[in-house]
């Protein structure tokens, strides 16, 4: 009897041991005490506009800009204008030393006189030796008949016919010195005209009216002309009432940028203010980072395309309420900008938040991914959503459309007021399956970090 109740107290202790483990080792298999499925934040399918945008970056200028550069070399010797005046067409700007440009004149001028005496002495030449040439001629001819009637020896008339022949050929010879002076004057006039258009050019006129935007050059400073490699650049010009966003676009969306897209543009200068444009030139090459036409340069490096937009006066017409300039827009050129090109555009269309629709491999969608007409495939999987019926998760091929920032079009796969998780997007990408069972939670409330 004593060996059967020594025996008693060890199976309770062996019992009550075993029953240890058992609820420890369901505990961790989630036999109880498991949440009632998985926190998911869900949204429901609605109509919404849609507007697609293609973001870039670039700076404000000028529509209109004009890079002066002098056509001669020289000192600037008079400087009437500086940087941010507003000049017409036609005013007085920079004046070049024009010194040895008179000197160049008068030298040319000179050449053609002297031109001109070398032209008139030439035809007084002429003159003369045609006088001379009748003279020999009319001896010629007495001697060709005295030989005839044999009454001069051969030597005589041979004589007389080279005197003859010889004042024939000075004649066209200095018929020929006529037409050479000629050319002469006439090279030395084109001589004149040329060093005069140069003195001319050592006057800087304002081509255009406008403003000027920039001004490279001091009083007293050397420039070197156009006919001497680029010359040097004294100023630009601009018409500062039309203005210009000069953005960079991305090789991946230029195709979707039209001429005549809407744009919104944002200028880091006027902070909380959004302005309107329109584009109008679309770049047709592209502005290589690198100025290198290597293929294995040209493989690495980012390749853009200028995009320009015209910044819209009405869009910025309050700003100037309290100016009189009707020329000048309150942009600077330069100024760093943002813009949104409107490339697309769906009014009243399903949508769904962009981080409810990830991708899923035909393995994962097993037999849905047979269904037709709800699939937008790429080459990494399917479009997909999760949506909720009766606390279960069931996933849903779908056609996507267009997207902003914040929503993405779907184009068929789901009907209005369907539920979709929206969040994690760890478990809609990878964790979350077919028939799942899920409960839903406040959006906030699937990240708090409990302590």
């Amino acid at each position: 009897m004593a060996t059967k109740k020594s025996k008693l107290p060890r199976n309770i202790i062996i019992l009550f041991v075993v029953l240890i483990v058992i609820a420890f080792v369901g505990k961790s298999a989630g036999w109880w005490g498991k949440e009632d499925g998985v926190k998911v934040a869900i949204e429901k399918v609605h109509r919404i506009d849609i507007i697609e945008t293609v973001s870039a970056s670039g700076k404000i200028q000028p529509e209109k800009e004009v890079k002066i550069s002098p056509d001669v070399s020289g000192e600037i010797v008079q400087l009437n204008i500086k940087e941010g005046d507003r000049v017409k067409e036609g005013d007085l700007m920079v004046k070049i030393r024009p010194d040895i440009y008179e000197a160049s004149l008068n030298r040319a001028v000179s050449n053609v006189n002297q031109a001109k005496a070398m032209y008139s002495n030439s035809k007084q030449m002429v003159v003369q030796a045609q006088a001379n040439f009748k003279n020999t001629e009319a001896v010629f001819k007495r001697t060709q008949q005295l030989f005839k009637d044999k009454v001069v020896s051969l030597s005589e008339f041979d004589k007389a016919k080279a005197d003859y022949e010889s004042a024939n050929a000075n004649i066209t010879g200095l018929q020929q010195s006529i037409d050479a002076a000629k050319y002469n004057v006439s090279s030395n006039q084109a001589s004149v005209k040329e060093s005069s258009d140069n003195l001319r050019k050592t006057t800087i006129f304002s081509p255009v009216t406008g403003i000027v935007s920039k001004l490279n050059v001091e009083l007293g400073e050397r420039v070197v002309g156009t006919s001497q490699m680029a010359g040097t650049e004294m100023m630009r010009i601009a018409n500062m009432g039309s203005m210009e966003a000069q953005v960079d676009v991305n090789e991946n969306d230029i195709n979707r940028v039209l001429k005549g897209d809407t744009a919104t543009i944002s200028v880091d200068a006027f902070l909380g203010k959004k302005f309107k444009g329109v584009v109008f030139e679309v770049g047709s090459s592209a502005n290589n980072a690198s100025g290198s036409t290597s293929v294995s340069s040209s493989v690495d490096q980012v390749t853009n395309f200028t995009v320009k937009i015209r910044l819209l006066y009405a869009s910025y017409r309050d700003l100037l309420k309290n100016r009189t300039d009707t020329i000048t827009a309150p942009f600077k050129p330069g100024l760093s900008t943002t813009v949104d090109i409107q490339t697309k555009e769906a009014r009243g269309v399903l949508a769904v938040p962009i981080q409810a629709v990830t991708t899923r491999s035909d393995s994962v969608l097993g037999k849905q991914s047979t269904v037709k007409n709800k699939k937008s495939k790429s080459s990494d999987g399917q479009a997909v959503v999760f949506i909720v019926r009766n606390g279960i998760a069931h996933l849903v091929p779908v056609k996507t459309g267009i997207q902003n920032d914040t929503y993405i079009q779907i184009i068929d796969g789901l009907k209005e007021g369907d539920e979709v998780i929206t969040a994690p997007y760890l478990s809609i990408s990878k964790e979350l399956k077919e028939g799942q069972k899920v409960k839903i939670a406040a959006k906030e409330t699937l990240f708090t970090v409990t302590k």
